[in-house]
């Protein structure tokens, strides 16, 4: 499923669980695509009823109302190119990082596969495997090894996948894990061992990346809904109430509004303790430290947010800024600069083919 770009530009597509984003990115101009447009459709009603999701961590993707979505998405969009390359949530795939010794690609590709049969719960003849080198070392007895990020996924969803954007009157040129989009637009060229929490409605996704690429994929149930339906429950308010208040205040909250905070925090607890776990299995396993923590997804909005989790993981921690590889009209920076977090992913999938990676 991959192939080069047209030069006429490219959409980035990320079909969350209670949303779907795009962006579209023209040719580049001094180095960088120049961003033509963008759009959010959200889906609010999985607020109030669980099975209105998009698609769950069941691997489910309801085919007839995606489509439907995407076409009155792109209704309004109107882009000027039809080739998409679209993320895949990382509940979706199966994911592993490899340390080898030194092959030949061919003998590669042999040990992929038998990899592959270690921890995919699935017969090979299901799966499409596809793997990233992600960076060399010398051990601690001179040997020359290698990193390999194997990735496998089931061929229904990726039939699935082909099947909405088809619908839709796009042309599919290639998807990837969400982990593969956010490493690259996130820490592409930066060498700092970095944890990204991605936040979205029902799944936040947890991964460690280095020089954009991803080294690590983890993720939990608990996200963005789980901290609207504590308010909604702990106050006695509708859940559309319940997410207004919550995007207001966030965890700023003084005096009366600071319960706001406490019924959250049990629920964000949850995730940063997920957070922590991924860090200490990756840090035991494959060596190096962790040394910042980027916020992304929609969940990365939450006022106070970066403050609170700088605090647990004692380590700096930032709201995803995923626009330093993009060109667009200086007036649009404070608008953009909520929308960088929640359009990540998407954006990070458009400049696929602008990093090469």
């Amino acid at each position: 499923m991959f192939r080069r770009f047209s030069q006429g530009g490219y959409l980035g597509v990320d079909i969350g669980t209670a949303s779907i984003k795009m962006v579209e990115l023209g040719p580049p101009l001094a180095g960088r695509p120049i961003l033509r447009n963008y759009g959010l459709l959200e889906n609010q009603a999985h607020l109030e009823r669980l099975n209105a999701a998009i698609q769950t961590s069941s691997l489910k993707l309801v085919e007839k109302d995606t489509a439907d979505l995407l076409s009155a998405l792109l209704h309004q969009f109107n882009p000027k190119t039809k080739e998409v390359v679209a993320s895949l949530p990382s509940f979706s795939a199966f994911t592993s990082l490899l340390d080898l010794p030194e092959i030949p690609d061919e003998e590669l590709a042999q040990t992929m596969r038998y990899q592959a049969k270690t921890f995919i719960p699935l017969p090979l003849s299901e799966v499409a495997i596809d793997w990233i080198k992600t960076g060399e070392y010398v051990d601690e007895k001179g040997l020359k090894k290698q990193q390999v990020f194997l990735i496998s996924v089931p061929q229904e969803v990726i039939k699935k996948y082909e099947a909405v954007f088809k619908a839709a009157g796009l042309h599919l040129i290639a998807l990837e894990v969400e982990g593969l989009s956010l490493a690259r637009v996130l820490t592409q060229g930066d060498s700092v061992q970095t944890l990204i929490i991605d936040i979205g409605a029902r799944s936040t996704a947890i991964l460690v990346a280095q020089n954009g690429f991803l080294k690590y994929s983890a993720q939990t149930d608990f996200a963005g809904g789980s901290l609207t339906q504590s308010v909604a429950r702990g106050l006695g308010i509708s859940v559309r109430r319940a997410e207004g208040l919550k995007l207001q205040k966030g965890l700023l909250g003084q005096g009366g509004e600071y319960g706001l905070s406490t019924l959250m925090l049990p629920f964000l607890d949850v995730i940063i303790g997920e957070a922590k776990r991924a860090v200490n299995i990756y840090e035991k396993n494959y060596g190096g430290k962790i040394e910042r923590v980027i916020l992304s997804g929609g969940g990365a909005n939450l006022l106070g947010l970066d403050r609170y989790v700088s605090q647990i993981f004692n380590l700096p921690a930032v709201k995803a800024d995923p626009w330093r590889f993009i060109n667009f009209p200086p007036e649009t920076a404070p608008l953009l600069s909520n929308l960088g977090a929640p359009l990540a992913v998407a954006l990070g999938a458009a400049l696929r083919e602008q990093t090469g990676t």
